[in-house]
């Protein structure tokens, strides 16, 4: 697979306001600085397609990437990150609206990635995000991020724990490295499997049949 180019083509405040891409989507979600905007750069293969910051809670907006690739284009849309304590109530309140807004509404979605820093315990926020995204018959899938921030023992160690901890409810989780590029063939082999399903010969479409 070959990227052919990748650029910012949208962002948008409210849900309703994101433009039609045209693409397949596939969506971005996790806790702040998860480390959504170092994933989305190494998929794309560029250091400053998306923003990234130290900032916890610094995408406030849905941004909408096109990403050309020698096999088709896919649009990556990346969501506020949840979780932060340091905003009001009411932003909170306006995040959780367009994420849930975006998701239960949008056509051209066919997977949401819930990503999961490895050096943080799961949690039920995560498991209750996967189960909703399910009744919004959105598929999705765990991405484990920053990795390469532990040790080889503790990272397996770590690793282990998280898939005991995830359990047998939810789809094994891709463990990933922005940094070193581990993961990210498997992370790009499950988009294409969702948003090309007759040409990787799956069964799997945009959303999943109830």
């Amino acid at each position: 697979m070959k990227i052919l180019d990748a650029e910012l083509i949208a962002s948008a405040p409210r849900f309703d306001k994101l433009p039609p891409s045209g693409l397949p989507e596939i969506a971005f979600l996790g806790r702040s600085n998860v480390g959504k905007s170092s994933l989305l750069n190494a998929l794309a293969r560029r250091k400053k397609l998306a923003r990234t910051s130290s900032t916890p809670g610094k995408t406030r907006d849905l941004v909408l990437f096109k990403i050309r690739t020698d096999r088709g284009d896919i649009g990556f849309v990346d969501l506020p990150g949840y979780g932060w304590a340091k905003v009001s109530r009411k932003e909170r309140d306006g995040w959780q609206r367009l994420a849930e807004g975006y998701l239960a509404n949008r056509e051209e979605l066919r997977l949401a990635f819930v990503l999961q820093d490895l050096r943080r315990s799961w949690s039920e926020d995560e498991s209750l995000l996967l189960r909703w995204l399910a009744e919004q018959s959105v598929p999705g899938r765990v991405v484990v991020t920053k990795t390469d921030k532990l040790k080889l023992m503790k990272r397996k160690e770590r690793t282990r724990k998280l898939r005991a901890e995830i359990g047998d409810d939810f789809d094994n989780p891709i463990v990933t490295s922005s940094q070193k590029g581990d993961g990210l063939d498997v992370v790009w082999r499950t988009c294409f499997e969702f948003a090309f399903p007759d040409l990787e010969g799956s069964t799997e479409g945009a959303r999943e049949e109830s």
